[in-house]
């Protein structure tokens, strides 16, 4: 016995529904159904060019793109109710515009399969989330770039190994970080680009015997093209890929700067202070006040990352055209852009909210004598040592400075004369924090002027993306 209600949708080919662990497997709309607005512009899109091409008639297209845009407000305000018996969202705003409107919805799949449908709804969908990304990831470079203006000058210990090295300053720190989500920012920029082609129009995999109007239907979505082969057009995820390298490169940057904040905000370190407004305590531990919000932006990168990897292994292998592997495609992709969009809205709160301790920064800058490169750099200017020489010659006066449990700053003239006899009192003036990073003036250094500037540079670039995006 035929089940009609199942197999509405499939034609005359099958006779019996599907088992049901079939259509456990099959369903995809519990999450496809995020491409509703996606698939709705494109139907759209779609009905139009068939209309003005003469393969449907002008009254169908209209009935059709009325029916599309009450499916679309049910959808918005929540009324709409999707059905797994219909599989995915393409089939759910179907057979909901056939009830609607009757025959004219049966016309408006002509020359188009799901396979073109899907395609491009995702291209959709991660342009869109693309967007969202260069807005969140400037607002988040924003928030640095005044944290780093305001702390220009603000010393800091630099690190390398995580053990002290040069003195540096807060604000040099910070925008090392917005040069980072600059270069995520390119990256999904450059994805966009790729990515702007209409597979609309490819239909199955071989294109259509209709006079369509693929150029049509691509420039009506802000497509820049439409895809140039009909086999690439519905076999293509590169895009995914491509915004998901993107992605787990961009929370790579996220989780960096999140476990800064985490070992920043520990009383060893008692660099930064977050308010209540990024910080939990402890159900047991009254005292504790922990930085969630850091630590969950910093296992991001898990979830991206594993979702990148996880759509390499779909597509490996899968020959051209479409396969139903690529269903899996969207659930993981939805998850992992998501989840960043999330992080960075974290991190951008947190880069508004932390303070540094600027005595704790400047009291830790100056242990373990991280300004013994510019004792070194000293004796090379001064002196003409050369710089092996001067650098052997820095380590042994670190040595006497850390037997007598000095600072350099502190270890008598006469201490260091007796490892180098030359060295006057002229060396003190490069022997503090603030000296050091003063003298750092090479370009993108962190000279506290130097530092301002850049913050400036910033700004102004910043401004002029906004009015040219």
């Amino acid at each position: 016995m035929t089940d009609k209600k199942a197999n509405a949708m499939w034609g005359g080919r099958f006779s019996q529904s599907p088992a049901e662990i079939m259509q456990e497997i099959n369903a995809s709309v519990g999450f496809d159904k995020a491409l509703a607005p996606q698939d709705i512009r494109a139907s759209k899109a779609h009905a139009a060019m068939l209309a003005d091409a003469g393969i449907i008639n002008k009254a169908d297209a209209e009935e059709i793109l009325k029916g599309l845009d009450a499916i679309a407000t049910q959808i918005a305000d929540g009324s709409f109710e999707f059905s797994r018996a219909l599989e995915d969202v393409h089939m759910n705003v179907e057979s909901r515009l056939k009830d609607a409107i009757g025959t004219p919805a049966g016309r408006l799949h002509t020359a188009r399969s799901r396979n073109d449908q899907v395609a491009t709804d995702f291209r959709l969908w991660v342009r869109d989330a693309i967007d969202t990304f260069d807005a969140g990831l400037l607002a988040l470079q924003r928030a640095l770039i005044a944290k780093a203006a305001a702390h220009a000058g603000t010393v800091m210990p630099g690190f390398t190994h995580l053990q002290p090295a040069q003195p540096v300053t807060f604000g040099h720190h910070l925008l090392a970080y917005v040069e980072m989500f600059a270069r995520d920012r390119g990256r999904f920029s450059d994805a966009r680009k790729r990515l702007n082609e209409s597979p609309l129009g490819s239909a199955a995999l071989a294109g259509t015997s209709f006079p369509i109007d693929r150029h049509q239907t691509a420039e009506a979505l802000g497509f820049d093209r439409p895809m140039a082969n009909s086999l690439d057009g519905v076999s293509d995820r590169d895009f995914a890929l491509e915004t998901l390298s993107a992605a787990t490169i961009c929370a790579v940057h996220l989780s960096r700067l999140a476990e800064e904040i985490v070992i920043w905000m520990t009383p060893q370190f008692g660099f930064i202070r977050l308010s209540d407004k990024f910080t939990t305590g402890s159900s047991i531990m009254p005292q504790k006040r922990n930085p969630d919000a850091a630590e969950l932006a910093r296992a991001k990168v898990g979830r991206v990352a594993g979702a990148f990897q996880g759509l390499v292994m779909v597509m490996k292998g899968l020959p051209l055209a479409y396969s139903k592997d690529m269903q899996e495609d969207k659930e993981q992709t939805f998850d992992a852009l998501a989840s960043l969009r999330l992080a960075i809205a974290a991190m951008t709160g947190m880069a508004e909210d932390m303070e540094p301790n600027a005595d704790v920064m400047r009291a830790a800058a100056g242990r373990g004598y991280s300004t013994a490169t510019d004792l070194a750099d000293w004796l090379v200017r001064e002196l003409k040592l050369p710089f092996r020489e001067a650098h052997h010659v820095t380590g042994s006066i670190v040595k006497v400075a850390e037997d007598q449990g000095l600072d350099l700053e502190n270890l008598p003239l006469e201490a260091m004369q007796k490892v180098e006899p030359r060295i006057t009192k002229a060396v003190f003036s490069v022997l503090s924090v603030e000296n050091s990073v003063k003298s750092r003036v090479s370009y993108g250094g962190t000279a506290p002027q130097n530092v301002a500037k850049m913050a400036e540079a910033w700004s102004k670039r910043l401004e002029k993306d906004a009015k040219t995006g």
